[in-house]
């Protein structure tokens, strides 16, 4: 049975950052062609994938997506003709129906209000559904803030809105450009890193597994887990146990998992404190 919202007590009341902006194209729309993709770069739209052929050179296009931090990616001319029939004259970026925010305001903020850092950081998760659950999951638990890379992620459409119910308007999303720098700086503001990946030693229900304090958990691929350099650069790593036959489970659930043990364990140290 599910949980209803109204059944939950004392929540923090974060703030809402990932309000869908006002002005530029609709949130579900696609815009293409050269002088289109410029206008809706210069306005204050936000763009949530900018694709472009291989081979194509525009600097305005280029300089501008570059001051606004939006990944380009090259792809053959025949991806282009998926996403649209009309004349694309080789661009095409998708309006991101959420208002990506800095991560540095959000750890700014959350220790502004007394709280302890919860932090989600998804390494290349590229199914829309798969993120979708996983955004709602994370703002049932409490996750501030949700750590995307800029190139290799799933789009934020209206799948993955349908698919979190909402929770995407109520928890804020950061993009960016390099998850390794990502990782430096959380660690330099002080947030422990926690891998989970099936490849630690350590189990998640171990008794010197602690996920009470400052934590940023990173969930991997859903084709090949936690890059090797996040992997390597994490504070420590975790696995969920798996007593079965099957050899792994759907990204989505292991974030549960590892997010309610996370819960469970900060409402354990809050209570040992009071």
């Amino acid at each position: 049975m599910e949980n209803r919202r109204n059944s939950r007590v004392n929540r923090p009341n974060y703030k809402q950052y990932n309000r869908p902006a006002q002005t530029g194209p609709g949130p579900d729309e696609m815009v293409f062609g050269i002088q289109s993709v410029l206008e809706t770069l210069r306005s204050d739209q936000q763009i949530d994938k900018l694709y472009m052929e291989k081979g194509l050179s525009n600097p305005d296009i280029q300089n501008l997506a570059f001051q606004k931090r939006v990944t380009i990616q090259r792809v053959p001319p025949e991806r282009l003709d998926r996403l649209t029939r009309k004349n694309h004259q080789g661009v095409v970026c998708l309006i991101a129906q959420v208002q990506y925010v800095k991560l540095s305001n959000v750890i700014a903020d959350v220790y502004e209000r007394g709280e302890t850092p919860f932090f989600l950081l998804l390494d290349r998760i590229t199914d829309v559904r798969n993120f979708g659950a996983i955004a709602r999951t994370a703002e049932c638990t409490g996750v501030q803030c949700i750590v995307i890379p800029g190139r290799g992620a799933a789009a934020i459409n209206s799948d993955a809105m349908k698919t979190s119910s909402g929770a995407l308007n109520h928890i804020s999303v950061c993009r960016e450009p390099d998850l390794t720098e990502t990782v430096k700086y959380l660690q330099e503001s002080g947030i422990t890193i926690v891998a989970c990946t099936e490849k630690s030693a350590r189990d998640l229900y171990e008794r010197n597994t602690d996920l009470s304090g400052p934590i940023a958990i990173i969930m991997g691929s859903e084709e090949d887990g936690i890059s090797p350099e996040l992997l390597r650069m994490a504070d420590t790593n975790v696995k969920i146990p798996l007593l079965g036959s099957v050899g792994s489970l759907n990204v989505s659930v292991a974030t549960g998992v590892v997010l309610y043990e996370a819960v469970r364990q900060r409402t354990l140290s809050s209570q040992t404190e009071s």
